[in-house]
């Protein structure tokens, strides 16, 4: 009882010192065996830990985790705008002295003195689905992620075949410094440039880091710019913010939707002909790749630099196909059972 009292002291006593006032202590790590090497420790980072995107994000990690034998600890700001806390998490994680990071960057450059600071306490870091300023295979090891500005390109390309290259598009950007959508953004309106009937509304307007925000934001531009044809939007808290302000105005399913990410109110949309096309990523593949990345550079493998997770353009006409249920309709309880 004694010896089982001091292992309980020093866990608390690392979650405090690791974590400090962050909420919890998600460390699945356990001390190995007598005569069995250590597992490596790996820390995955997402931008936030509410949305389904982390949370598939997750599961993938765990995959990885289980088949390459790592105990990994997940775990992200609580809000997708808080820069600070996810800066103070990584700099937490590298006095934890991890083996690695997989690190979702919040802000393409605020998270840059971080990413070298681990660098320089030997901790390699892989970066997944939003950039950094910053070069890989120098500052950190390998970039995976969706190639976001082909997805724009995917989603302008298509919403131009629906719009018949006519009409009057309304952009909602999401946050600025989120390289990711961003690149997502200027990928759209790249495409929407070869169509010279199609006029772009892009007032630089960003939904925020929440549904609530977005919806907000998403009202107030539709007011301001009333006769639309159709509305594009980079990702799940944006897209799901513009679907609320159009049901709000009456003009679900009378202006072409097209959005990135998935959810239960996306597809629901979808099903009722309130979204046209949604571009969907890899989540699932970009957490297990991500560690997998991690895992080969401890091992002394060779890692590409830039891993694409690849894209996919969901349409009504394949919603229930298996390949596309596979990417918005994961059964993410199987896959997080016993995750800590």
């Amino acid at each position: 009882m004694a010896c089982m009292n001091v292992s309980i002291r020093r866990l608390l006593a690392l979650c405090v010192g690791v974590f400090g006032v962050l909420p919890g202590c998600r460390d699945s790590s356990a001390p190995p065996a007598a005569g069995t090497p250590p597992k490596p420790r790996i820390a995955v980072v997402p931008k936030g830990t509410t949305h389904e995107f982390w949370k598939s994000v997750h599961a993938g990690a765990l995959r990885a985790a289980r088949e390459g034998q790592a105990d990994v600890t997940f775990r992200g700001p609580e809000k997708e705008d808080d820069r600070e806390q996810q800066i103070a998490l990584v700099q937490n994680l590298i006095a934890a002295k991890y083996d690695a990071l997989v690190l979702a960057p919040l802000d393409n450059a605020a998270l840059v003195g971080p990413v070298r600071q681990a660098k320089a306490a030997g901790i390699p870091v892989v970066i997944i689905d939003s950039g950094l300023d910053a070069q890989a295979g120098a500052d950190y090891v390998s970039f995976v992620a969706t190639d976001n500005r082909a997805g724009g390109l995917l989603a302008g390309h298509h919403l131009a075949d629906l719009r018949r290259g006519a009409g009057t598009v309304l952009v909602l950007r999401y946050l600025e410094g989120s390289l990711s959508t961003t690149q997502r953004e200027d990928g759209f309106i790249a495409a929407m440039a070869s169509y010279p009937g199609i006029t772009v509304i892009d007032p630089k307007r960003y939904a925020g880091a929440t549904r609530a925000t977005a919806q907000e934001a998403a009202e107030n531009l539709l007011a301001a710019n009333p006769g639309i044809d159709a509305v594009f939007t980079p990702n799940e808290p944006s897209t799901f913010g513009m679907l609320l302000a159009l049901k709000a105005r009456g003009l679900a399913g009378k202006v072409t939707f097209v959005g990135f990410d998935a959810s239960d109110a996306a597809i629901d949309g979808m099903r009722q002909g309130h979204v046209q096309a949604l571009v969907l990523q890899n989540p699932i593949r970009m957490g297990q790749l991500g560690v997998q990345a991690a895992l080969d550079h401890l091992a002394g493998r060779p890692v590409t630099p830039v891993i694409d997770t690849g894209t996919f353009l969901l349409t009504p006409n394949v919603l229930d196909t298996p390949e596309a249920r596979e990417l918005w309709a994961p059964d993410l309880k199987a896959l997080l059972d016993g995750a800590p």
